[in-house]
């Protein structure tokens, strides 16, 4: 039986802005309390589902796979902090993790525990069951986990709708219970004070801008929580955490090009938030604390005439002036210094060259004796592609710096590297069951030529045997937005794709900031089309060499990366036999020209000002995908989203999706009527969630699959 699409009712509303009438038939499509609304999303569903039936048994055996390679009962590596090391295990058959902690054996103990079978540690704490709390509920998330100082609280905060407001609760590690205290509505990100007797919090205005800092003293009502710092310009963002030493609280006031910290010193702190440099438009900079020849400092890392940023280490009574600044680490062009991370005893720099992600360790002798860029310690690797980076380094005086490493082809791998001598021990790497085998697989660099002569780097992952035996089915993934980089790493879910002879391959377009800080300015406000180009011609490269065909080539991006995908779409349909668009951004000039809508002001820095400025909304309107759907040849379409996303609203996708319609395009939307912009909740539902995208894929670049 053929079933018919469903047909969107027009509902024209017109908008006019510096002259330019538009009429928008799907405007409607905006609220969610209409139950024609509703009605129309289910329907889409309903459609999807029939025209993917005949894909059930494809779905169900990627499912399948995902789970067999998957150690479902397994634990991290435990991080020390404090008296504890802590952890998260799975359990088989379990949505969510738990997250648990087990006593140091003694204050020397530097060395993490391992229990091969996953089961847990000795003298095992159990902190907090997601599994539990999530009981009852279709979508959970957790958004704030922050142990006291002193080991005795937890402070926790979920979202069970999937609109990312989380209520922060603090919980007794002593009792196991909660306490009274429950604050509604928070944003994610609550840390204790350094005396663990309070709880610094943020909350998000009427337009999902994370806009004010409370502090909430532990065991009162919520009503009566203190008003720290709130930011009245909507063009920026607050967060609020502690530096590593303890010394100061920290509240980091943030735009898209923009920021300012304000330090509280805990020894002082009758003196309240000092500023440590008032913003500048177009200055971003964060701030570590150091001890430097036993002196308080501070090290800022900024990009104030510096593209690629530099480091500067300041007296912290006086960070602004220039006569008490000293260059650490000098701006490199090329060098993109993304992060610097101070102990005791040693800094750690994470950084980007030549379009890989790097890590160095520069201890602190020869920080408070030089300057000189020779003294950091660059970690090496074998690897042509590789991604690495520092995380979980709580601890003030740790011995030793834990980093993560991964490729294409390496399974994601914790390492502890020695400061003193110099080696890294691998802790675990994450176990692939089954069969799986690296030496069966291969990754490369490849280049494409842009449109302006500029070489756009690709990296490719196949299958041996798959590249060079002719067009491969390929899928080409993009984002190319925020300067966020789309690193190579190993995904258990792709070799699904690998294993029937697609190959997988990332196109590094401008936008995004895999190759520094211009790589990104680039590809955003009026020049935010080379994006969107740089894909259409490593699309082209592909094809033009023999690695793959337009007739298995698929196009893959998420929220900015939709609207990549939507763009693509409007520029070379003809290149693509299919094109996945996830939480897709694709309405991008309505959301950008309405204030009221969430993080509308905020993303002007991103892509301008539409609203007040012609040049801008001329520009926008010239490449947003919804505004441009004309009667072209479009090749298979899948649209995904989430009824309760707050940063892509469902309604772009669906508007889109109405609109392609009328032209005929082959065009299908998926609605989650429970999730937000992450997707469905639990590990199992995401994995379901992957194998409905994957099959779809498969049936668009292998019809026989």
């Amino acid at each position: 039986m053929t079933v018919e699409p469903p047909v969107a009712d027009r509902r024209p509303v017109t908008r006019i802005h510096h002259g330019d009438e538009v009429v928008d038939d799907y405007e409607w499509l905006r609220d969610k309390d209409d139950p024609d609304v509703i009605a129309y999303l289910e329907a889409e569903n309903a459609y999807t589902d029939a025209q993917t039936a005949h894909l059930e048994t494809l779905r169900g055996e990627i499912f399948e796979e995902i789970r067999s390679r998957t150690k479902e009962t397994d634990l991290s590596v435990p991080v020390r902090e404090g008296g504890w090391w802590y952890y998260t295990r799975t359990v088989e058959g379990a949505q969510y993790g738990i997250h648990c902690r087990a006593p140091l054996s003694s204050e020397d103990d530097w060395t993490p525990p391992s229990i091969a079978d996953g089961s847990g540690l000795p003298g095992e704490q159990v902190l907090l069951d997601d599994n539990v709390e999530a009981e009852g509920a279709e979508f959970y998330s957790l958004g704030s986990f922050d142990v006291s100082p002193d080991g005795t609280r937890l402070v926790w905060a979920a979202d069970t709708v999937g609109d990312e407001r989380y209520t922060l609760r603090i919980r007794d590690l002593e009792t196991g219970q909660d306490l009274p205290d429950t604050v509604p509505g928070t944003f994610a990100g609550a840390a204790f004070s350094p005396e663990g007797d309070a709880v610094y919090y943020p909350t998000v205005d009427d337009a999902w801008r994370p806009d004010t800092i409370w502090r909430h003293a532990v065991g009162t009502s919520g009503e009566d929580d203190e008003l720290v710092f709130t930011e009245p310009d909507e063009r920026y963002w607050v967060g609020v955490g502690v530096t590593r030493s303890k010394r100061y609280v920290e509240i980091v006031v943030g735009s898209k090009i923009t920021s300012e910290v304000r330090l509280l010193d805990t020894r002082n702190p009758d003196a309240g938030f000092q500023v440590v440099w008032p913003r500048e438009i177009g200055v971003e900079y964060t701030v570590e604390h150091a001890l430097v020849g036993g002196h308080d400092r501070l090290l800022v890392l900024h990009n104030r005439g510096a593209v690629d940023f530099e480091l500067l280490e300041v007296d912290p009574e006086r960070p602004a002036d220039p006569a008490h600044q000293r260059v650490v680490l000098a701006h490199q062009p090329g060098r993109r210094l993304e992060e610097v991370s101070a102990f005791a005893r040693f800094l750690t720099v994470d950084y980007r060259r030549e379009g890989l992600t790097r890590i160095a360790v520069l201890p602190l002798p020869a920080l408070a004796e030089s300057i000189d860029s020779g003294a950091l310690l660059e970690l090496t690797f074998d690897e042509e592609l590789f991604s690495v980076g520092t995380s979980s380094n709580p601890e003030w005086e740790q011995p030793t710096v834990r980093y993560g490493y991964t490729s294409f082809v390496t399974p994601p791998s914790v390492f502890d590297y020695d400061v003193t001598t110099g080696v890294s021990t691998l802790l675990k790497q994450q176990p692939v069951l089954g069969d799986f085998d690296p030496q069966a697989y291969e990754q490369s660099r490849m280049w494409a030529t842009a449109a302006d002569g500029v070489s756009v780097p690709v990296s490719v992952v196949a299958r041996k045997g798959v590249l060079g035996a002719g067009p491969a089915p390929l899928v080409l993934y993009g984002y190319g937005s925020y300067e966020a980089s789309i690193d190579p790493s190993f995904s258990v879910a792709r070799l699904s794709l690998l294993d029937r002879g697609v190959a997988f391959a990332i196109a590094h377009v401008r936008g995004g900031g895999e190759m520094g800080r211009e790589w990104y300015e680039h590809g955003k406000t009026l020049t935010k089309r080379t994006t969107f180009t740089d894909f259409v011609s490593v699309a082209e490269h592909l094809v033009d060499v023999g690695v793959t065909a337009s007739d298995r080539l698929v196009a893959q991006g998420g929220s900015a990366g939709g609207l990549l995908m939507g763009a693509v779409a409007n520029l070379a349909p003809e290149l693509f036999a299919g094109i996945l668009a996830q939480v897709p951004f694709v309405d991008a000039l309505t959301s950008i020209l309405d204030p009221s809508l969430p993080l509308t002001v905020i993303e002007w820095d991103e892509w301008g000002d539409p609203l007040h400025d012609p040049e801008v909304y001329a520009y926008m309107k010239s490449y947003t995908p919804y505004e441009n759907v004309a009667d072209l040849p479009y090749p298979r379409i899948l649209a995904t989203t989430s009824l309760n996303d707050t940063r892509v609203l469902y309604v772009e996708p669906a508007k889109w999706t109405a609109r392609l319609r009328t032209v005929g395009a082959p065009v299908l939307l998926k609605t989650e009527m429970s999730a937000g912009h992450g997707g469905v909740s639990g590990r199992y539902e995401r994995w379901r969630e992957v194998a409905f995208e994957y099959a779809w894929m498969l049936d668009v670049v292998l019809p026989s699959a």
